[in-house]
């Protein structure tokens, strides 16, 4: 038990004590058993998060109290929200060294909603009343593949428990499932609480009802409005940027909010580390808790949305045409809604069943425009754009890390675009060997493997936000 406060409290000291509370705190277990450390989480979304982000600073707190680093197995404990009368952990007491042991292990603590205000603005289209004709997407019909399963169970989550992930943020490109997921939490949550003062909007409403309020006096009760509600849902985070007046208000009602532990949902195009002109106090406060990348979805994802796209069109699309459709369209779930659209049309001006050849014909110019050839000089010119580094500078003689480090993530990246081949590659970046494209590519792959960071346009990138970061610049073109 003494071994594994000091274990809490070296953990507490890595990590800070806000994020030590949520996620080993309540609901999470810690044993050691002299040969391997077991850290069991609640649930599925709580063990990935934790051996996730927070695998590196748990050896590092091993390797402080115990000299080594044992096994660390983590696992989902249904004990630990079985018995309520198992002691809690106290990540107070783990910070001033007197835990409890989490050998029994804590409770899950679901977090009450505040009671509604007495007197609610009235329900206006951002609300989603029923008279608004606007219908939401719901969790159900949020297809998720392995990549984003875990956001979904972090939606899902914050839906049974409101408060205990806060806030959450999702973020990804356009078109990969964000506001589906934030409309599917507003829908389930409403329904679960008629009571729940909730409120769903973009930031671009947020920023004009602010201004609207500013010009008519109307400041108190805007402040009421946002700061009384259990749950604020905001879309778009990055529309805030270079908007000072409303980025301090919003920071204020985020304050407000987590502060009274209401929930709060968001999302954006970018990461947190990649909004730093929101200010370092609101990026701050928004990877403090739950973030969430979304991707683009994978084949099996993909077959998913066409079969459910289908289905709720009426539309009978035949195997070998979904598995068509999965797999040349490949950038979003529009483009596949859009597809699907075309086909509809398409057997009601010929009244013939869909078939492959169909598909085929109906969709060419469509795939066509999806698959556009990426090229080793748009990999070198979207590297270059994304690090501030000079034209053809990959190309150059130089093994200083400023230039090598981003010439081999070109290297990888041109390996992930584009079909050229590995002497082809090396010719191109500098006349080097297909050995060296190899390297290269291995290289990076640990990189990602193990979350490291690389320094770039004098700053520090995490190898995958760096790697989104080009891959950004290379879809504008």
């Amino acid at each position: 038990m003494e071994i594994v406060s000091a274990l809490c409290k070296s953990l507490g000291d890595k990590v800070g004590q806000k994020r030590f509370d949520l996620w080993f705190g309540a609901g999470t277990r810690i044993d050691y058993d002299g040969r391997s450390l077991l850290v069991g989480a609640p649930n599925q979304c709580f063990r990935d998060w934790i051996s996730g982000n927070f695998r590196r600073q748990i050896e590092e707190a091993c390797v402080e109290v115990l000299g080594h680093c044992p096994a660390i197995d983590f696992h989902i404990d249904t004990e630990a929200t079985d018995h309520k009368d198992r002691p809690m952990s106290d990540s107070r007491n783990a910070k001033s060294g007197t835990s409890t042991a989490r050998a029994a292990g804590p409770t899950q603590t679901v977090i009450p909603m505040p009671v509604p205000l007495e007197n609610p603005p009235a329900k206006t289209a951002e609300y989603a009343a029923p008279s608004s004709g606007r219908k939401f997407a719901t969790l159900e019909t949020f297809v998720a593949g392995y990549p984003n399963r875990l956001a979904l169970a972090s939606a899902e989550m914050v839906v049974r428990q409101m408060g205990q992930i806060n806030p959450l943020l999702f973020f990804g490109p356009s078109s990969v499932g964000k506001t589906h997921l934030l409309e599917g939490i507003w829908t389930a949550a409403r329904k679960s609480s008629r009571n729940l003062s909730a409120v769903y909007l973009s930031a671009e409403q947020f920023t004009s009802h602010f201004l609207e309020a500013l010009r008519g006096s109307g400041l108190p009760s805007f402040r009421r409005k946002y700061r009384g509600m259990g749950l604020l849902i905001i879309d778009d985070l990055q529309f805030f940027v270079g908007k000072r007046a409303t980025q301090v208000e919003l920071l204020h009602t985020v304050d407000t909010l987590m502060r009274d532990r209401r929930q709060l949902v968001f999302a954006a195009d970018r990461s947190p580390a990649e909004l730093a002109e929101l200010g370092p106090e609101l990026t701050t406060r928004l990877a403090s808790g739950m973030v969430c990348r979304i991707e683009a979805p994978d084949y099996a994802t993909r077959l998913g949305i066409v079969a459910q796209l289908a289905r709720r069109m009426k539309l009978p699309v035949p195997a070998e045409v979904r598995e068509f459709i999965a797999s040349r369209l490949t950038n979003h779930a529009r483009e596949i809604s859009g597809a699907l659209c075309r086909l509809q049309a398409t057997v009601e001006a010929l009244g013939k069943p869909i078939t492959l050849a169909m598909a085929e014909e109906a969709l060419r110019e469509m795939i066509h425009n999806s698959t556009r050839m990426v090229r080793l000089g748009d990999i070198e010119k979207a590297v270059c754009q994304a690090f501030g580094l000079e034209p053809q500078s990959l190309q150059a003689d130089d093994k200083s890390k400023s230039i090598s480090h981003p010439r081999m993530l070109a290297m990888w990246l041109a390996r992930k675009h584009t079909r050229a081949a590995l002497s082809e590659i090396g010719r191109y970046f500098g006349r080097r060997s297909h050995s060296t494209v190899v390297s290269a590519q291995k290289r990076v792959d640990r990189w990602v493997a193990c979350g490291s960071s690389i320094d770039l346009a004098e700053r520090a990138w995490a190898v995958d936000e760096a790697i989104r970061h080009v891959e950004r610049h290379l879809a504008a073109g």
